[in-house]
């Protein structure tokens, strides 16, 4: 039986460079990426860089997923929008993105992703904050409490588009010095 090991730990999406970064190290120390759930993380023992791991926000397509595997990739797992491939290491470079413009790409879609969801977080708080001042105090309370978090996670997701924002222009930039 193979030795298994589970790991908690949390990634915004726009710091997908260092969840992979944390799972190639795990790969390196000889613990490669079995299975994936939210914030979970299963590994199981393997040879020290055996394996290299690859992530990517990618709907769920089946023609893609064999393209893969046509690669030599093997698909892990996803969870929510995430999926998740390992390769043998034997097989040379393992990346996902070719060239600056399906990197950025992948960061667009990243970008517009969290955009959606920091806009329904802003609707959704104002909303909560309107309709907190017209209920009744034990409603109001609760209503302050859901808009105060709605409001949060919405700052948080706008502070995520800044630095994904500077990963793009940064790409672009290179991409200008390149043609």
């Amino acid at each position: 039986m193979t030795e298994r090991i589970t790991k908690t730990r949390w990634f915004w999406a726009w710091e997908y460079e260092k969840e992979e970064r944390w799972l190639n190290e795990m790969a390196a120390d000889g613990w490669t990426l079995a299975e994936v759930g939210y914030c979970r993380f299963t590994f199981e023992r393997s040879e020290p860089n055996a394996y290299t791991i690859r992530l990517e926000m990618h709907p769920h397509d089946e023609q893609y997923l064999s393209f893969m595997e046509d690669t030599g990739a093997e698909y892990i797992g996803r969870c929510l929008q995430w999926v998740y491939f390992r390769r043998r290491s034997e097989l040379g470079a393992f990346d996902l993105f070719s060239d600056l413009d399906s990197k950025l790409t992948h960061l667009r879609k990243i970008h517009k992703t969290i955009l959606i969801v920091g806009i329904l977080n802003l609707f959704a708080g104002m909303l909560n904050l309107f309709v907190g001042l017209e209920s009744t105090s034990v409603y109001r309370m609760n209503n302050a409490c859901v808009a105060v978090l709605n409001l949060l996670v919405c700052t948080f997701l706008m502070y995520g588009l800044g630095r994904l924002k500077e990963k793009i222009d940064s790409l672009e930039r290179e991409r200008l010095l390149r043609e």
